[in-house]
């Protein structure tokens, strides 16, 4: 069976920070690209970051230089660390890992951004 659980959000005042977490099994985790998206009430998903098996990265312009995505193989880990977070960048924020021929999706996890 395959889980992908988010962890790590929470209320933050602008400016702060947070780390979030994604615990995935039941994949061969190391051959997927791993992805943060987010959703903010009334919009579309879209993609914040994305890391690939070979440790490729990119982002979405607004959170480049403030946003850095990483993981760890050995415990099938992906994390995002956010910094100088805006109000802007509330949004439930969920963990995708994708393949040639797969393509999971986590519960989500909420970011709140403010004062």
């Amino acid at each position: 069976q395959v889980q992908l659980v988010e962890s790590g959000g929470g209320l933050v005042q602008p400016g702060g920070s947070l780390r979030l977490s994604c615990a995935a099994s039941g994949i061969g985790f190391s051959i997927y690209t791993m992805g943060w998206y987010r959703q903010a009430p009334g919009n579309q998903r879209e993609l914040v970051a994305r890391i690939t098996s070979s440790g490729g990265t990119n982002y979405k312009d607004s959170v480049k230089g403030r946003f850095t995505i990483s993981r760890d193989n050995a415990k099938n880990m992906v994390y995002l660390q956010m910094n100088s977070l805006k109000p802007e960048d509330t949004a439930v924020y969920y963990c995708n890992a994708v393949s040639m021929t797969r393509n999971y999706w986590g519960q989500g996890t909420q970011v709140t951004v403010s004062s």
